[in-house]
């Protein structure tokens, strides 16, 4: 399983009601969600994401409250990958579960920047700075992630 897009650069810190703020948390429409990603930190971002974009953060993604809003809004918008230094653990998982590709890789978050093209290979890890040509690796998600992910979400891999 590849992803393949424009990369869509944050810092350090992004926490859940930056991805999705808290006044659009009483709905559960995810293109509404994603009609408001981002809003607050990058308002031209959903009139740039393209379906299949990819993010790029520095540490501690996600950080915040336990929402799942937060990977539902980003996936919803059109990302097909996160890659950060880090995350915040509640959010990776909540990612997972939802079927949202994130890959934990400092060195292609520092080298990364925003407007590049960018592949991600999840059988490998591999991430390809398409402008650039620098690869980089990131540890591969074990099988049963895999699985998960390409169901498009616990519950979708656990009805199917």
């Amino acid at each position: 399983m590849k992803a393949h897009g424009t990369v869509h650069k944050y810092g350090d810190n992004i926490d859940t009601d930056v991805i999705i703020p808290a006044r659009y948390l009483n709905t559960s429409s995810h293109s509404e969600l994603a009609s408001h990603c981002m809003e607050d930190i990058d308002k031209d971002f959903v009139n740039r994401v393209k379906p299949g974009d990819i993010m790029v953060a520095d540490k501690n993604f996600g950080c915040g409250s336990s929402r799942e809003h937060a990977p539902i809004a980003i996936k919803a918008s059109g990302i097909s990958c996160v890659i950060a230094s880090t995350f915040a653990r509640i959010f990776y998982r909540n990612a997972i579960n939802i079927g949202l590709p994130i890959l934990e890789c400092p060195q292609a978050a520092k080298a990364i920047q925003a407007g590049d093209e960018v592949e991600v290979d999840f059988d490998t890890g591999v991430i390809t700075d398409c402008t650039t040509g620098q690869t980089f690796s990131a540890e591969p998600f074990p099988p049963f992630i895999q699985h998960i992910i390409q169901k498009g979400g616990l519950l979708a891999s656990i009805e199917k």
